[in-house]
């Protein structure tokens, strides 16, 4: 089993690839002109999807009166906090939401009020997944611990057999452990995976209490003025288990397929003998780009290698870039792949889950060259759309 690194890896020296990807993209800017920034678009979509929160709130706590009530209003505003951050707190965070630096850090900040933290989920989102995707020990969206295995490179268990089982209880228990535990531990001992993190200051210390507390007045407080203790609990487990799992769901899409490559550093080195840009693409599958509905509510999300190339421009750019993107991927001789429906990289992930509880199934590849534990090409005929 090849251990966890002690300091983040580092990549092979940028290659004409990334040179010519980021020509292209400038062009398509150039070409409006463009700001690589949200639009008004996006800004209408904020006020939708905040109305959304609201009125699902609002129907949830002071007009629900029923079950039959209670339980599509759970679900609506379980959805309604995944779309603001998918859409405001994630391009917020990126910086790509607004040009303006205190609307990036206002919209990053929407995170905080739907019961996680803005500054901790820079670490964790930002600085661990982002600079090091499907890397074992460095990327943490892949470690679960011992309850399950998303790598070749993780150490395999015999309950592991059984993970896409109860993965998804798991999966949503990922909104409830950010609002009640984990961000609280994040204060008492910071860091993720290999990535230091120092304790939240300042501003930032006074948004993680302020946050924390607005919060838990909304979901606790509120409730409790007209509803009784258990009814309120039992909604809150409802809400945020749908939450957790919506957001669980849509990450692990892009990245814990068959198809995608993980990596970890070359024996005896913190290198990973790969361009920093082609690695981005090849740990990451888009998924049903034709989808307009599906694209509009996950900000984009499922266009993941775009993402992955370009964090720092709006989700409302990525349908426009993703076919310069698998353009320039095929002049180079990379693959750029995409499951053409939800359902195709949902199958994809159990597969991979499936695949990853088998006794024996190790990274052969990756045990001998340091690079990749991936689905071989018969596994995955006719799942996908390449390049």
């Amino acid at each position: 089993m090849v251990p966890y690194p002690t300091v983040p890896p580092t990549f092979a020296p940028c290659t004409g690839f990334r040179r010519d990807l980021e020509a292209r993209v400038a062009q398509y800017f150039d070409a409006g002109p463009r700001s690589r920034h949200g639009s008004g678009r996006l800004y209408l979509k904020t006020g939708i999807l905040i109305c959304w929160l609201a009125a699902s709130y609002v129907g949830l706590v002071f007009l629900a009166t029923t079950w039959w009530q209670v339980v599509p209003l759970s679900l609506s505003l379980a959805l309604a906090m995944a779309g603001v951050g998918f859409n405001v707190q994630h391009d917020g965070n990126h910086g790509a939401y607004s040009k303006h630096g205190g609307v990036n850090k206002a919209a990053a900040l929407s995170l905080n009020l739907l019961g996680g933290d803005a500054y901790f989920w820079h670490f964790k989102h930002n600085i661990a997944h982002h600079s090091y995707p499907n890397v074992t020990g460095s990327d943490d969206d892949i470690r679960l611990g011992p309850l399950a295995r998303m790598s070749p490179h993780q150490r395999r268990y015999w309950f592991h057999r059984f993970q896409h089982f109860y993965i998804w209880g798991l999966y949503s228990l990922l909104a409830i452990n950010w609002q009640l535990s984990g961000d609280f531990r994040s204060i008492i001992k910071p860091g993720v995976g290999d990535t230091r993190v120092s304790r939240p200051r300042g501003w930032d210390l006074v948004c993680f209490w302020a946050g924390k507390a607005w919060f838990l007045t909304l979901v606790f407080v509120v409730p409790l003025l007209r509803h009784r203790v258990a009814p309120m609990i039992g909604v809150y487990f409802l809400t945020m288990t749908v939450l957790g799992l919506t957001l669980a769901i849509v990450f692990q899409l892009a990245h814990c397929v068959e198809e995608a490559q993980f990596r970890v550093p070359l024996t005896g080195t913190k290198r990973i003998d790969r361009d920093f840009t082609a690695h981005q693409v090849e740990t990451s599958v888009d998924f049903a780009r034709d989808s307009r509905v599906l694209t509009w509510y996950l900000g984009g999300l499922n266009f993941q290698v775009e993402h992955h190339l370009f964090p720092k421009i709006s989700h409302i750019h990525y349908p426009a870039l993703s076919p310069i993107v698998e353009a320039t991927c095929q002049a180079h001789g990379i693959t750029h792949l995409s499951h053409p429906t939800m359902r195709g990289a949902l199958r994809s992930h159990v597969r991979w889950l499936r695949r990853m509880g088998r006794k024996g199934e190790v990274a052969v590849a990756a045990a001998t060259t340091g690079q990749s534990g991936s689905a071989p090409e018969s596994e995955r005929a006719g799942e996908l759309q390449p390049a």
